[in-house]
C-alpha cells in the first residue's frame, strides 16, 4: 500500500446520488482501515450528518467549485494523501489542475456519475456549455478515470477524445448495512397504514432531470382507473411549478412532496411501486436502492444506467422518456402482478459497499505506471 490516507473531493454533500455515493466510499474506505478525509468545496448539505465520525471532513470555505483551486493545492502540499478521489465533472477538472500545480505524488482518480453528453445539452452556463474541452485538456493527466456505469463510460469516450479502453467502469456502492437496517423503520406516515390504497414513490431532486412532471402527468392516468397515492421525496427548485402541476390536475388530495427525508428505505420497503421518471442518469441510484428492498419497480429508459441495472426490463418495466402513457400502463401492470421481492434483492447484490470499495482501492492503491 502506497500509503494509508485517501482524501475524497467534492463540492458539498447536497442530497444527490455521487454525493450520497462518496459517503459511502468514505465510510468502507475507513472499514479497510484507511484514514480518510472528505474534502468539500463548502461543507454543508442534507448527507452532512450521514458522515462517519472516523472521517474527517475538511472545508475548505469556498464559494464556487471553480474558485477552490488554490485552496485545494494548499490542502495537497499539506496533508500529501496517497490519493484523491474526486465526483463530479467541474470538481474533477480542479482535482487535476490542483494535483499539477501542488508538485505532491498524490495520485488522482476522478469519477463520472453523469451522462455527460445530456449534461452539457442543458447546461445553464458557459462553462458547462464547453465541459467537454476542458475534460479533453484536463483528464488524459489524471490516474485514472472511472464511470459508474457502462452507458455513462460509453458516452463519455463518444464525445471527448477519451479512449473508452482507458476508462474503468465501477459500480456505485449502493447497498450498505445502513440500508438494510434503515429500511426496517417504522413509518408514522398515515398513506402506510393498514388498509390504505397502495402507495407509488419517487425520489430525487426536483430538478429537470427528474422530469417528475411526466409522472404527475402519468398518476393523473393512473388515479383514472385505480385507487392509490404518489410520494415523492426530494426538494427542489422545481417544487413551484410541480405543485402547480398537482393542483392544475386535481391531484392534491393523493400527491405529496414532503421534501427531503434522512430515511428514504423505509419509505421504499412498504412502497407498492418504485417509479422512476427521469429524463437522464448516470447510474440510478436510487433505483437500486428500491431494489435492495425488495420493492416492484417501474423506470423510464433513460440514458444511462436504467437498462443496465434492470438487465433490458427482466428485473422492471422500461417505458420511454417522457411518455406519461406509457409510464402510467408500466405503473398498472405493476402494481396488478405478484412482488418478486427476491429476484430483485438479489439483482440489488451486485452493487454492495463491499464489492465497489474493493474495486476503488485496487485503482487508488495502484503503482504510478501500472
Amino acid at each position: 500500500m502506497p500509503g494509508n490516507r485517501i482524501a475524497l473531493f467534492l463540492p458539498s454533500l447536497e442530497g444527490g446520488g455521487a454525493e450520497r455515493v462518496m459517503v459511502n466510499l468514505a465510510l468502507g474506505f475507513v472499514e479497510e482501515g484507511r484514514q480518510v478525509d472528505l474534502v468539500l468545496v463548502k461543507a454543508e448539505g442534507a448527507y452532512m450528518e450521514l458522515v462517519s465520525n472516523k472521517v474527517r471532513i475538511v472545508d475548505l470555505q469556498g464559494k464556487r467549485v471553480l474558485t477552490s483551486l488554490f485552496r485545494l493545492i494548499k490542502y495537497l502540499r499539506k496533508e500529501h494523501p496517497a490519493a484523491l478521489l474526486s465526483a463530479m465533472d467541474h470538481a474533477n477538472v480542479i482535482a487535476i489542475l490542483a494535483k499539477r500545480f501542488s508538485g505532491v505524488a498524490t495520485r488522482i482518480a476522478v469519477s463520472v456519475h453523469s451522462t455527460l453528453s445530456i449534461e452539457v445539452k442543458h447546461a445553464k452556463s458557459w462553462r458547462g456549455k464547453i465541459l467537454p474541452w476542458f475534460i479533453n485538456l484536463t483528464y488524459p493527466n489524471a490516474d485514472a478515470i472511472i464511470a459508474v456505469s457502462t452507458g455513462v463510460a460509453e458516452d463519455m469516450a463518444q464525445n471527448t477524445s477519451l479512449n473508452y479502453k482507458n476508462i474503468k467502469i465501477i459500480y456505485n456502492p449502493v447497498v450498505t448495512q445502513r440500508l438494510l437496517e434503515k429500511q426496517q423503520q417504522a413509518i408514522s406516515h398515515p398513506w402506510f397504514q393498514k388498509d390504505q390504497p397502495p402507495v407509488l414513490l419517487a425520489v430525487g431532486r426536483l430538478t429537470e432531470q427528474k422530469d417528475f412532471a411526466t409522472l404527475i402527468k402519468a398518476f393523473a392516468i393512473i388515479r383514472k382507473q385505480k385507487k392509490c397515492r404518489l410520494l415523492i421525496l426530494g426538494e427542489g427548485e422545481q417544487r413551484p411549478e410541480l405543485e402547480d402541476l398537482i393542483n392544475k390536475l386535481d391531484l392534491t388530495e393523493d400527491v405529496q412532496m414532503p421534501g427531503f427525508v434522512e430515511n428514504p428505505y423505509a419509505y421504499m420497503k412498504q412502497a407498492d411501486v418504485f417509479v422512476l421518471s427521469s429524463a437522464w442518469e448516470g447510474l440510478v441510484t436510487v433505483l437500486i436502492e428500491a431494489m435492495a428492498c425488495g420493492t416492484p419497480v417501474v423506470s423510464t429508459d433513460c440514458p444511462s444506467g436504467s437498462r443496465e441495472i434492470l438487465v433490458d426490463g427482466k428485473y422492471g418495466r422500461l417505458v420511454p422518456v417522457g411518455d406519461s402513457e406509457a409510464l402510467a400502463e408500466a405503473v398498472i401492470q405493476t402494481l396488478e402482478q405478484e412482488r418478486q421481492s427476491e429476484s430483485l434483492i438479489k439483482r440489488a447484490n451486485d452493487f454492495t459497499q463491499t464489492a465497489s470499495v474493493k474495486k476503488y482501492l485496487e485503482v487508488l492503491d495502484r503503482q504510478p505506471g501500472n
